[in-house]
């Protein structure tokens, strides 16, 4: 009956030992690293807000995006950057031409931009 008593003590210890390993060895969170926001709002001809289109994000020294989202049902959108300086074009999707916005981002901010579709 100790021997059985032990071993549990023993397997229980390495489990935890083990578990507490895996966690000290996990990288920090990347919510504490600073960042910027691009906030904005997507409105149709009729100038009200709208769901579903297609927007993209790219650096203005670069061609492609490098990220794409969709506004939600209130026509909004939002997205992370790196902090620093830094401009950016925000566009939207063929199907749903709006002219292109630019972006100057200084630092960890909140930048506030509204596409307007043609």
């Amino acid at each position: 009956m100790t021997t059985r008593k032990n071993s549990s003590s023993v397997f229980l210890f390495a489990f935890l030992f083990l578990l507490i390993s895996a966690a000290l060895a996990l990288p920090a969170s990347d919510a504490k690293k600073p960042y910027a926001l691009i906030f904005g709002t997507v409105y149709g001809r009729d100038d009200r807000p709208v769901y579903g289109i297609k927007v993209k994000i790219r650096r203005s020294d670069q061609k492609k995006p490098k990220w794409e989202l969709v506004s939600d049902h209130s026509g909004e959108f939002a997205q992370r950057l790196p902090a620093g300086p830094a401009d950016y074009i925000v566009t939207t999707d063929e199907k749903h031409p709006a002219p292109e916005v630019k972006v100057h981002i200084d630092n960890d901010e909140r930048q506030d931009i509204s596409l307007h579709l043609q």
